[in-house]
């Protein structure tokens, strides 16, 4: 049995690919399933099933194109409740591929259909968890009530965990080797370790879930101080659930212009001193620069499902790279155009004077954009106003204009999107940024 994992790191996901005697499934593939056809080529393996832990929450998943373009079955738990042709893969049912033998349990709690699958050879014992059993975590409770058939309260997903953590997992081996669906960086958990892989007999010693801890005890603990929910979460749930359009064909149409100018929402990805030296008015800067940022989880939080949007680029060459991004989680449906700015109609952003800042914090308006569970950990100044850019769109109408606003996150990259997210929101109101420079400051 050949096991590969890949990594999209922006939204720290892992998907899998099994080969054995030359035939292969993919287990939560991404939107591009460009990676797996090569990996299939390079080991001549033809590409039997495409299996489904859970439909995802914060990306779209590729099952539905890999089983249209190469015949591959797609498997998922029956409780989903998916709208394309699959076959049920729960508890008691098994599949051979090649020498290698695919089970499933299922497992509650993240989502109220959830599975594990199995895999086993001579050799070796692999679990692939999804988002259930994580390095060193477990699964959120998703929140989203009305998935598949099912219906769960977030209370109600905890004490499913609480019973599939207890449960589900006896009589696996410690030697059975754990492969999650995502990550340290993931909002589908808030304790992820940067591992990339474990052993049950590692999580078993080490992660908090398998300690002995009553149910409430549990649950209390599970369900305190999880991370935002991005809006574009419930809106990925329903395409996975259809099964997305093919991810070329749904790209291919979108208008590119080049030294343009638009109206509505633009997200400018370029990089933010670039950004802030000239833009087109009432941009927001939302970096897409390099495979550690998060610009499909801001795009997300901040632009809503179905809102209609442009991206601005530096580059023409650029324009392939982002297209695939913002397909991620689906927001290509949505995008009008990708332009390159035109340079006659730019603006410069407002320049922070850090010394008078330093000596009259007083004077400027502060205000955090830090997740809350980072707010509630500590403040860099004591008179900050806290208002997290998830929701800032929602809160921004509560922030002073009597001084000028400086806005801060905790190194650089949310805050060059709020800034510039307040500065279109606020009309005639003085915006900064005080970008990297807030690891200066701790507990002013």
């Amino acid at each position: 049995m050949i096991i590969k994992q890949f990594e999209y790191a922006p939204l720290a996901h892992y998907s899998y690919a099994i080969i054995s005697d030359g035939k292969m499934s993919i287990i939560d593939p991404e939107r591009d399933p460009t990676q797996y056809y090569e990996y299939a080529h390079e080991n001549d393996a033809d590409i039997v099933a495409v299996m489904e832990t859970h439909p995802h929450a914060d990306f779209v998943s590729s099952h539905l194109q890999i089983h249209e373009e190469t015949g591959a079955t797609i498997y998922n738990s029956e409780k989903l409740g998916a709208s394309y042709p699959f076959t049920a893969f729960d508890e008691g049912v098994t599949l051979n591929l090649g020498n290698v033998t695919l089970s499933a349990i299922n497992t509650p709690g993240h989502s109220p259909d959830s599975i594990t699958i199995i895999a086993k050879d001579d050799n070796q014992m692999a679990l692939f968890t999804g988002d259930t059993l994580f390095i060193g975590d477990v699964g959120r409770p998703d929140l989203r009530e009305k998935s598949g058939n099912m219906k769960a309260k977030r209370e109600e997903l905890a004490e499913m965990m609480y019973h599939t953590i207890r449960n589900k997992f006896k009589g696996i081996p410690d030697e059975a080797i754990v492969y999650p669906a995502h990550g340290a960086g993931s909002l589908c958990g808030k304790n992820l370790s940067s591992a990339s892989s474990s052993t049950l007999g590692e999580e078993r010693q080490g992660n908090w879930a398998f300690k002995e801890l009553t149910k409430e005890e549990f649950t209390s603990y599970l369900l305190d101080s999880q991370p935002f929910i991005p809006s574009y979460f419930g809106f990925n749930v329903d395409i996975n659930k259809m099964g997305s359009k093919n991810v070329r064909k749904a790209t291919a149409s979108i208008e590119f212009k080049f030294n343009a100018m638009e109206n509505g929402w633009l997200v400018d990805t370029r990089n933010e001193s670039d950004f802030k030296k000239g833009h087109l008015p009432g941009s927001i800067n939302i970096q897409a620069n390099s495979p550690k940022d998060k610009f499909e989880t801001w795009l997300g939080s901040i632009i809503a499902p179905e809102e209609p949007f442009h991206i601005v680029i530096d580059n023409p060459y650029d324009l392939e790279a982002i297209l695939n991004r913002v397909s991620k989680i689906g927001y290509e449906s949505q995008l009008k155009s990708v332009i390159t700015p035109d340079k006659k109609h730019l603006e410069q952003s407002n320049g922070l004077d850090l010394s008078d800042f330093k000596k009259n914090p007083s004077n400027y308006t502060i205000v955090d954009i830090r997740n809350q569970s980072e707010i509630n950990e500590g403040t860099f100044f004591g008179g900050a106003l806290t208002h997290p850019l998830n929701n800032l769109r929602n809160t921004y109408k509560d922030i002073p204009r009597d001084k000028p606003i400086v806005v801060h996150c905790a190194g650089g990259y949310r805050s060059a999107a709020g800034s510039s997210l307040l500065q279109k929101l606020m009309e005639n109101a003085k915006v900064l940024d005080l970008g990297e420079e807030v690891k200066e400051f701790k507990n002013v």
